[in-house]
């Protein structure tokens, strides 16, 4: 007799009960009916496919868009004893030939299949032959062309309603407003489905942003003074700006790896696998690294350089953490940034109504880096999610200070007014800075910006603060980038009741001290998690070097052996017989048959054979 959706999560998984709404999304796709998850990166999407397809009869057929994650899946649902495989372009013919005998043969589980190869005629044959248990459609967001990582082959999935209306399908993500959520539904025929709409808070991240200022050093600080040791990944817009940061990390002592869509695909593949394998690494990569990356213990995500939106920023912060131990969110934010985004959306190739997306999609990212309220509010506002200020970021921790920079921004605007009114003369923000703050530059003297009336006008503010204002202006659209002017600024319509003092601006303020640092918000992430007695600590070390020692037997990441969670438990339980493992968080049947022996030898301190 099968087991139940709860045996099956008790006895292959190791755990003892479901999650939020796990139970009514599996036993609804167990029932045969369709359904649209978002559940947050960590939250157990996984199992909501995973189980129905071991509880139904047939093979659940999974749309995974990444190589990397179809071989960690299948790793771990492997040492769990569940017949897995994968179908994708890594493979030679025999391995996949082999693959497809036993999809036929009805010998597997669970088959990962990448979209582009799922569409070809030779696997929908495939397919046609074998017992299908259900459809999961993983990083379900790629089908939207306004979201943050639209995939074009995910468009074609529509077929699978067509040619299997009988078989459930389940689009799952981690991440799509609401807008999202119904061009899914629209695009892949879902629009009878439920959506299962979980909380999208990550309680253990800690969101912090500081205001950019020699960033490589902001940077390493950070990784020195609060996660040095961890493993971490950093985000960078540009190639060249991912292998400077790599090269510079790696000059102080930090073990990083490079990973853009300009290497090799064999050099991307062994940084990937380095990555995920070794301990305390760090990846500093553009978004082509991370969707689906399933390595629990990254212990930051670090950018540099502004998210191009909210849904592209929670999605890949959602990689720390995911053992839901303590872990960071950091993000150096600056003029140049703000600037920067703001030329690429005017210089698009899209229609209008493509940079107005683009544009409201990046306001809402500008919103969240200045606000003075709390971050996780302002972030899950975006999701349509309303929590009470959440004491774990940078804003509850030390509150900024707001103050009416009303006549600041008259000065910065009569500056860009009389430039253009007076001379016909646009410039970008350096040069309105030392126009303001009345420094003698040989650019200004040739210029004769010397004798405008505003030249030394802000002389009270720093160089530092007026970036701050000109940066709060232009991400409040008060001030815009001419972008056939090579970056300069120019009014808005906005500008004028500023200009007039009809509107009165509160602005951020950020202390030069705190702009100058990374420890914005005090404290060591690694002093903020559960720490363990010396004994339970002693024992967590011997119980880590042994995983490492099977991991690199089996060829396979540490964690698909056991997660840090799972060993932290071992070593406070201290378990004496197998009997004693029950119950434990991360260990099944067949992982206590596997590894339980050699777990209670570790905890007793004696050698393991």
């Amino acid at each position: 007799m099968p087991l139940s959706s709860l045996e099956t999560l008790q006895q292959v998984f190791g755990y003892e009960a479901f999650r939020g709404e796990q139970q009514a999304i599996i036993d609804h796709v167990v029932d045969g009916g369709d359904a649209l998850v978002l559940m947050p990166t960590g939250g157990g999407k996984s199992l909501c496919y995973q189980i129905p397809a071991l509880v139904r009869p047939g093979t659940g057929i999974v749309i995974s868009p990444l190589i990397a994650l179809m071989q960690d899946q299948v790793d771990a649902l492997t040492e769990l004893g569940v017949r897995a495989a994968y179908l994708n372009s890594s493979q030679d013919w025999r391995e996949a030939r082999e693959v497809e005998r036993a999809f036929v043969a009805g010998e597997l589980d669970l088959l990962y299949v990448a979209p582009e190869r799922l569409l070809t005629d030779r696997c929908m044959d495939m397919l046609s032959q074998g017992r299908i248990a259900l459809f999961a459609i993983d990083e379900a967001h790629c089908v939207s062309q306004w979201g943050h990582d639209f995939r074009p082959e995910y468009l074609g999935l529509s077929v699978l309603h067509e040619k299997w209306p009988g078989i459930p399908r389940l689009a799952l993500t981690a991440t799509a407003t609401s807008a999202t959520r119904s061009e899914i539904a629209e695009r892949l025929d879902l629009n009878g489905a439920p959506h299962f709409v979980a909380s999208f808070d990550r309680p253990n991240i800690r969101y912090r942003i500081i205001e950019k200022n020699e960033v490589r050093r902001q940077l390493l600080a950070f990784i020195q003074a609060e996660h040095e040791g961890d493993c971490g990944i950093v985000y960078c817009l540009s190639r060249a700006r991912v292998e400077e940061t790599a090269n510079y990390l790696c000059e102080h002592g930090i073990p990083a790896l490079p990973y853009h869509a300009g290497l090799s695909q064999a050099v991307r593949a062994d940084n990937q696998s380095r990555f995920l394998r070794e301990e305390g690494r760090v990846m500093v990569a553009t978004i082509a690294f991370g969707m689906g990356v399933n390595k629990p213990d990254v212990r930051f995500v670090a950018h540099i350089d502004l998210p191009k939106s909210v849904e592209g920023y929670y999605q890949e912060t959602g990689r720390a953490g995911r053992d839901s131990l303590p872990a960071t969110a950091w993000l150096a934010y600056g003029l140049q940034d703000v600037v920067q985004q703001r030329r690429m959306i005017s210089e698009s190739a899209g229609d209008e109504s493509f940079k107005r997306r683009l544009g409201a999609q990046l306001d809402a990212m500008l919103g969240l880096c200045e606000t003075v309220s709390c971050r996780r509010q302002r972030l899950l506002a975006y999701f349509d999610q309303a929590i009470q200020p959440c004491g774990n970021c940078d804003t509850c921790l030390e509150p900024p200070e707001a103050w009416d920079g009303t006549v600041a921004a008259q000065k910065i605007l009569s500056a860009v007014y009389r430039l253009w009114r007076e001379r016909g003369q646009r410039f970008g923000a350096g040069h309105l800075i030392d126009i303001l703050r009345g420094k003698p530059t040989d650019r200004i003297k040739e210029y004769g910006h010397d004798t405008l009336s505003v030249f030394g006008v802000g002389a009270d503010l720093s160089e530092n603060a007026w970036r701050g204002v000109l940066r709060q202006l232009l991400a409040n659209s008060f001030l815009a980038v001419d972008h056939e002017g090579y970056g300069t600024l120019t009014l808005t319509e906005s500008s004028r009741a500023v200009l007039k003092g009809e509107h009165t601006l509160m602005l951020r303020r950020e202390s030069e001290k705190k702009s100058r640092s990374s420890r914005s918000t005090g404290g060591r992430s690694k002093e903020s998690a559960v720490l363990l007695p010396p004994e339970a600590q002693q024992r967590f070390e011997l119980l880590r070097t042994w995983r490492a020692e099977v991991a690199r037997n089996h060829g396979v990441p540490a964690y698909v052996i056991f997660h840090d969670a799972t060993l932290r438990e071992v070593a406070l339980e201290s378990p004496q017989t197998l009997d004693d493992l029950d119950g434990i968080t991360g260990i099944g049947v067949r992982k206590r048959e596997a590894y339980g022996e050699e777990l209670l030898r570790c905890v007793a301190g004696l050698p393991v054979l």
